[in-house]
């Protein structure tokens, strides 16, 4: 038996220097020029939308952070870089370019960001709120 039609949708995460709109329009061509086995593959992009790269972090905040989680958490402040797209973040950024964002998360042990069972772990959510007052 043979599958007259399959659809997919794709999502793709770019790095935040990428823009957005080249992406899509290359993974157009890509998939649509010479597909396997004589396919006919129509690309659509839904929505393409551009990462927001934070600037460095300026001594005085990377200070600030790593005296508060020393006091809150024993330990030196750790930081992660992850692709997901904050859209808010980025329209802060083009308006306020010289600004220092901080933007933390309070998922704690266990937690699952975006998943069927996010919640707050308690017990970091207040730790991570006296860091923020410090």
């Amino acid at each position: 038996m043979l599958r007259p039609r399959t659809e997919v949708k794709i999502s793709v995460r770019i790095q935040p220097t990428c823009d957005a709109e080249k992406a899509s329009q290359l993974s157009k061509e890509v998939l649509e020029n010479d597909p396997l086995y004589q396919a006919s593959v129509n690309f659509s992009g839904d929505q393409a939308s551009d990462g927001w790269n934070a600037p460095p972090l300026a001594e005085w905040l990377s200070d600030s952070v790593n005296k508060a989680s020393l006091a809150f958490f024993d330990k030196p402040a750790m930081f992660m870089g992850e692709g997901g797209t904050i859209p808010f973040m980025a329209m802060l950024g083009e308006q306020f370019p010289d600004a220092q964002f901080l933007i933390t998360g309070v998922l704690g042990p266990q937690s699952n960001a975006h998943g069927p069972n996010e919640f707050l772990h308690i017990p970091t959510g207040k730790r991570v709120t006296l860091v923020s007052l410090k």
